[in-house]
């Protein structure tokens, strides 16, 4: 689906970080669309129309680091309270006093806790792919390290400024087809392959992609533009965000254990590690999630959720949206 296609709107607004760049369709009530890792506003070119055509206006960002928006050059930007703070600028310079905001993977983490420090700007809150865990256990960095025995956790693997961007840079495309068919149901390598969420020791995160075919939810072209704006970008801006974790932990230190209370989504895919790997954060939901509407988990669909079954997930949320109060 082109960008010309869509019939969408561009444009920059102020934040507490510089500039964000925002993605407009339709008119009525304001939906926060937040993308995930490593995507950018283009991730919901299949929610922009079916939000618009259901009555609403929906906006999609590039978060603080990605695509158009402004990068700071401090590690320590890129924490949670300042991408919280984006979030409620960004609805306060489209016009709008509130807003429910939607997340994918990354996304689905800046949303919840857009809805837990800004109940006052976010009056309902859908999460795809990530589940909800409160502020808990101890340090992050911690846990990772605990992780994979004599293989390293990717998240441990993206912490060291650098990195990473040594992997990606030199061949941003062709890692950009790998991470998404390595998450994708239809493209997973399955059972008894090798995890591509760990590293081996002194090896690289791509040495455990599939290769030889894209996902069937993802063309030529549209891995052109993802690749395209990470070739402009770099990849650091992005990295930065699983380089602040442990800042999270400390921050968000009041909030430990906290619910959601505002009305709530949830989806995820059967195939997806972040799904099957925090499954008791989803028995946990009565509790952390109280004002709970819907939670689905799709047979056979991987991580990239709302790009592998857009019609589905078009579904539950113009439903979900139909039914919270005006």
């Amino acid at each position: 689906m082109s960008q010309q296609a869509m019939n969408v709107t561009h444009r920059m607004v102020p934040s507490p970080g510089g500039r964000i760049h925002v993605v407009e369709q339709g008119a009525g009530p304001l939906v926060l669309l937040v993308h995930g890792f490593p995507e950018s506003w283009y991730s919901w070119r299949h929610q922009l129309p079916a939000l618009a055509s259901a009555g609403y206006r929906a906006a999609a960002i590039d978060v603080r680091g990605y695509g158009r928006s402004s990068k700071p050059g401090d590690l320590e930007a890129y924490r949670m309270l300042e991408l919280v703070e984006d979030n409620a600028a960004v609805v306060e310079a489209l016009g709008e006093r509130s807003a429910v905001v939607v997340g994918h993977d990354w996304g689905s983490v800046i949303a919840a806790n857009s809805a837990l420090l800004r109940p006052d700007v976010f009056r309902a809150v859908g999460m795809l792919s990530v589940p909800y865990a409160p502020r808990g256990g101890p340090r992050p960095s911690e846990v990772f390290a605990r992780m994979g025995g004599d293989e390293e956790f990717y998240v441990a693997y993206f912490q060291e400024p650098g990195r990473a961007e040594a992997e990606i840079e030199p061949d941003v495309r062709g890692w950009l087809a790998g991470i998404y068919a390595a998450f994708s149901g239809d493209t997973t390598a399955g059972p008894g392959a090798p995890d591509p969420h760990f590293v081996s020791r002194g090896g690289r995160l791509r040495d455990r992609f599939p290769a030889g075919r894209l996902p069937g939810w993802l063309s030529e072209d549209e891995l052109d533009f993802y690749a395209g704006e990470f070739e402009r970008t770099g990849m650091s801006g992005a990295l930065h965000r699983y380089r602040n974790m442990d800042r999270d932990w400390e921050d968000l230190a009041r909030f430990d254990g906290a619910p959601i209370t505002q009305p709530s989504l949830f989806a995820g895919g059967a195939l997806d590690a972040s799904t099957t790997w925090m499954a008791d954060a989803i028995k946990a939901y009565p509790a952390t999630l109280p004002g709970l509407v819907t939670s689905e988990v799709l047979d056979g669909c991987g991580h990239w959720i709302q790009q592998e079954r857009p019609a589905e997930i078009n579904r539950l949320l113009t439903g979900w949206l139909a039914a919270l109060p005006a």
